[in-house]
């Protein structure tokens, strides 16, 4: 008998080049499963900000269409994900007296509603407010702590906070595309729970996602992100070089890149020839409008340099250091360069692989590569209907307020065990 669909998520991946849909369903059986995809080149929108809102509208309207005519079936809520500057990520922490007493349910909402009252967000807006592990008697790390007695109950609360603008922006975008958002949703989160185990979100790994114009670069640890720094590059830029390089057109750039760019170097480069197929060479071109490839190579890596140079400075200032070992994630579109893997593990001096989207059924070949990650981690997430402190109603509890530096000195403790 064949599984049936119980509950239905769509997810909306808004790049700075292309924007992403994908309609999943949630299997009788438990598995979650692709339903639709549909896919539009992302024409309003700049290093992850929306640059053009009627652009960005048709342009999701049209990658929702085709979802919707391949799952066969109309949706009206969507998960949206956010890439642009201006994320960042912290812990607070709550605690309430209880009197040896055992915890129930309702002790566990009052906490968590008291919670969601001590987050001070600095002026900025509230992406994710989520409760990470509790604490029972100042032991840490309790994942389920209904049932048990304790004199005190503490929570740590996962907190990702954005600027409020470029929110306040991709969410009228979508409203205007006739979408009700459910919610949106920190692009590192989505990412992350497609291409990493769970066992490397609790040991401790790095994650670096290489956009078209943004990469975001990640810590996870105690399964949760812990660190999070955004860079104002990605591998649009690598296109864009080799065009001006080479006095080509974007697109033709952005083919040359896919079919025969890599970030490492062989014998043969420069001896394999690439017909530019050009109406007039350019400076660096013979008057055939060909090039080698160790010239093709050579502008990729002049930009490589660059952008795992600050790579590297942005792990180290998030404190991931160590010896040889620690492992590193690369995903996102720039990830599917050819020999990234190598090159990366090479400069950064760390264990390096590439990230592709896992846990999904009938996910399409198409849409199997790092540069869907986000979007395949988006559907995931959503399935997994997590709890949102913002979503509970207002209540009074008597609780004490950890001091931000105590919750800091926590969670710097926890990342040097795992780092």
């Amino acid at each position: 008998m064949a599984a049936r669909v119980e509950k239905i998520f769509t997810a909306l991946d808004i790049g700075s080049s292309k924007i992403t849909a994908m309609i999943a369903g949630r299997m009788d059986n438990g598995d979650i499963t692709v339903l639709g995809t549909g896919q539009r080149a992302s024409k309003g929108v700049k290093r992850g900000y929306i640059a053009d809102t009627e652009r960005t509208e048709l342009d999701v309207r049209d990658a929702v269409e085709q979802a919707e005519r391949i799952a066969g079936t109309n949706i009206d809520d969507v998960w949206v994900s956010f890439s642009a500057g201006g994320l960042t990520s912290m812990l607070t922490s709550v605690e309430t007296e209880l009197g040896g007493q055992r915890i129930e349910q309702d002790d566990i909402d009052h906490l968590l509603q008291a919670g969601r009252n001590s987050i001070d967000p600095h002026g900025k807006m509230v992406l994710h407010a989520q409760p990470a592990l509790y604490t029972i008697d100042g032991l840490a790390g309790v994942k389920k702590p209904k049932g048990l007695h304790a004199d005190r109950l503490g929570v740590d609360i996962h907190v990702i906070l954005a600027d409020a603008s470029p929110v306040r922006n991709i969410d009228m975008s979508v409203r205007g595309a006739h979408l009700n958002v459910k919610s949106i949703i920190a692009s590192p989160i989505a990412a992350g729970t497609a291409c990493l185990s769970k066992e490397e979100r609790e040991l401790g790994v790095a994650m670096v996602e290489l956009g078209a114009e943004v990469t975001n670069v990640s810590l996870f640890a105690g399964g949760m992100l812990v660190g999070l720094a955004t860079l104002p590059y990605g591998a649009a830029d690598i296109t864009d070089d080799i065009a001006s390089s080479f006095g080509l057109r974007r697109a033709q750039a952005e083919r040359i890149k896919c079919f025969h760019g890599s970030a490492t170097t062989s014998p043969r480069d420069n001896h394999d020839v690439i017909d530019l197929q050009l109406d007039e060479a350019g400076p660096e071109t013979d008057e055939q409008g060909r090039i080698t490839k160790a010239q093709l190579i050579g502008v990729i890596r002049q930009r490589l340099d660059h952008l795992i140079g600050e790579i590297g400075q942005t792990l180290k200032a998030l404190g991931f250091t160590g010896p040889v070992g620690r492992q590193v994630v690369l995903t996102g579109g720039g990830a599917e360069l050819k020999g990234i893997a190598d090159y990366a593990q090479s400069a950064l001096g760390q264990t390096v692989r590439v990230g592709r989207p896992m846990g999904l059924v009938a996910l399409p070949e198409a849409h199997s590569g790092p540069g869907f990650a986000g979007l395949a981690g988006l559907a995931l997430y959503a399935s997994q209907e997590p709890v949102d402190l913002r979503s509970l109603s207002s209540s009074h509890q008597n609780v004490h307020k950890y001091a931000g530096s105590a919750v800091i000195g926590r969670l710097m403790s926890a990342i040097r065990g795992n780092f």
